[in-house]
């Protein structure tokens, strides 16, 4: 389904389109539902033909991920959860951790909800299976080990010392550990250990005692939730007036191995429809799909989708929906799960609430304070200034609005000139789009609050000379302020607000200070974080950039045989010759850059 403009709306399939698209022409009047607002915007219907209904489900999987259509369900989660990752396709694998999932071959577990546990299990694998941690995709031979290996934490293949296949069955091991298989692991680890021990390799049989023990310490936190001993997924769903909430717990080996929880606020169709929709995108690429999947009601096509899901599987993939025994109780477990996530929003929203009337009475703003911005500036006396500003709205971070913003017009340290160019242009902008915050932070004192105002008053001016109407005046005289400075230690945050002579001093628990003092941390932090970026690219600036002609690859060469940088400089335009790739004109031009006469003085010529 099609709008004015050709954007795309909807994704769907049906066995039977004129019946399909029968049911959405029953819809007459708009009404607030989201199958008749969407309807109200349907401008076209384009139609795909396709030989078998699993090319139809195929199709449509593939549609939704590249249009991600407005009507449709996607999967959004609040946080971009942490993978563990191991590059099996690597001569000599790794183990790490990601955040993006990519088709290079490599094996991806998790997401992990906590990124403690994820950081735990990374310890703990790199303790018993010591895999070299080094970041280059080839291994680079070495004459000496790196300080892991002289340390006894990697296998250093890099010496050549090691031999591959002992070293491809720690990544077995790993990969074992990682499903959750870690019982058949230590049973077979037991075996190894009595055949070690009876071989009279004792070092060898003494390791594997310390793994199996780490192993079984692990196997002692995990909670097992199945008599049985297979891996499945089990979904819980709960619906709550219009909106949905999805809970998938992850066993491996009978052992909960991880979940994870999804909002959909308003999704278009049944219990079945989404169910069907949530099961295509979540295994879309087949990566941790279990042979068993245990379901709260049945799908849409479910034979059809279980030949998918058997598909990307490999193996077949068994779709459930239990009536009894322990299927029932654990997607009752997963429904619960669903359940909270209604309970959590519940009480975040409440706590959100309270906190903002809170702000309103003790900060004396006009409206409470939905969205907050805070701006803040990072530079070492002038050098790389770059302007951060990140916004919270309803409590949280929204990192989509989070901004940088290069300082263009100031030279030399001048924090608050720098400020009062970026206000300018985050200013214009939000009168420009109408998106300006209900309050706007700055980290410093009254001094910068001042020079806020000054700038506030001058955008108004400006505003009122080229608008008759002077919306963009009212915009921004309804625009909320504050700063925010750290005084004295015994004084601790001071708030300084506009007409205020006096600064607001809360106490140090204060809700609503430790709120904004997070906000200030936050633009501190992602303002460095470009600082450094920028800092560190100009110390690894070589005086070689400056010469045309010699690009990333010549200057490695320069430095590769010549050595270093002021052994470049002494060289000789015969010594520069013997370069690879290096020319007699661009010999020339590198030894008169760093050969340049000064003019001598003298008398004036008659």
């Amino acid at each position: 389904m099609l709008d004015k403009k050709a954007g795309v709306l909807y994704v769907g399939k049906a066995k039977d389109l004129r019946k399909r698209l029968a049911s959405y022409a029953r819809v007459t009047e708009p009404g607030q539902d989201k199958t008749s607002v969407m309807l109200s915007h349907v401008h076209k219907v384009d139609t795909l033909i396709t030989r078998t209904e699993k090319e139809a489900l195929i199709l449509e999987a593939s549609l939704i991920k590249k249009h991600r259509p407005r009507y449709n369900i996607i999967l959004r989660d609040d946080k971009n959860y942490p993978l563990i990752k191991v590059t099996s396709q690597e001569e000599w694998p790794r183990v790490m951790m990601t955040r993006r999932r990519k088709k290079d071959g490599a094996r991806y577990f998790g997401p992990y909800s906590s990124s403690t546990a994820m950081w735990a299990t990374l310890k703990l694998l790199a303790t018993l299976f010591p895999l070299r941690r080094c970041k280059t995709f080839r291994l680079q031979a070495r004459t000496r080990p790196c300080l892991n290996g002289q340390m006894h934490n990697c296998l250093a293949p890099c010496m050549g010392n090691t031999d591959r296949a002992a070293y491809l069955e720690m990544v077995d091991r790993i990969i074992m550990v990682l499903n959750g298989h870690n019982r058949d692991l230590i049973r077979a680890m037991n075996r190894q250990m009595t055949e070690a021990a009876g071989a009279l390799e004792f070092e060898q049989a003494a390791l594997l005692r310390d793994q199996i023990q780490a192993l079984s310490r692990t196997l002692e936190k995990q909670v097992i939730v199945a008599t049985h001993a297979r891996d499945q997924d089990i979904f819980g769903l709960v619906r709550k007036d219009t909106s949905l909430a999805l809970a998938i717990l992850m066993v491996r080996n009978g052992i909960i191995n991880g979940s994870r929880t999804f909002f959909l606020a308003d999704p278009l169709g049944d219990d079945a429809s989404v169910l069907t929709q949530v099961l295509i995108q979540h295994y879309d690429t087949g990566d941790n799909l279990p042979p068993e999947i245990l379901l709260p009601c049945e799908p849409e096509d479910s034979e059809l989708l279980a030949e998918r899901l058997s598909d990307l599987h490999g193996e077949t993939v068994h779709l459930h929906v239990p009536q009894r025994g322990d299927g029932l109780q654990l997607v009752a477990m997963a429904n619960a799960n669903a359940g909270q996530l209604f309970a959590d929003r519940e009480n975040k929203e409440q706590s959100w609430q309270a906190l903002a009337a809170a702000m309103v009475k003790n900060l004396h703003l006009i409206h409470p304070p939905h969205t907050i911005e805070c701006l803040d500036i990072s530079n070492i006396s002038g050098q790389q200034a770059v302007g951060s500003l990140v916004c919270f709205e309803q409590g949280e971070p929204a990192p989509h609005r989070f901004r940088h913003y290069k300082i263009r017009t100031v030279d030399g340290p001048n924090d608050y000139a720098m400020m009062a160019e970026v206000l300018e242009r985050r200013l214009k902008r939000g009168l420009l789009e109408n998106d300006l915050p209900d309050l706007l932070m700055l980290d410093g004192g009254r001094g910068q609050l001042g020079m806020a105002m000054a700038v506030k008053r001058e955008m108004k001016s400006a505003n009122r000379n080229e608008d008759d109407t002077e919306e963009g005046a009212e915009i921004l005289e309804e625009l909320e302020w504050i700063s925010i400075a750290k005084e004295k230690q015994s004084e601790g945050e001071k708030l300084y607000l506009p007409g205020r002579k006096n600064p607001i001093l809360l106490a140090h628990h204060s809700p609503i200070l430790l709120y904004l003092m997070r906000i200030r941390d936050e633009s501190h932090r992602y303002g460095v974080s470009l600082h450094r970026k920028l800092r560190n690219k100009s110390t690894l600036a070589s005086e070689l950039d400056a010469i045309d002609g010699i690009g990333p690859q010549k200057k490695q060469h320069l430095l590769k045989s010549l050595g270093s940088l002021t052994r470049i400089k002494q060289a000789s335009e015969e010594k520069l010759l013997q370069v690879p790739g290096i020319g007699p004109e661009l010999a020339r031009e590198i030894y008169r850059h760093f050969h340049q006469e000064c003019p001598r003085s003298g008398p004036p010529q008659a």
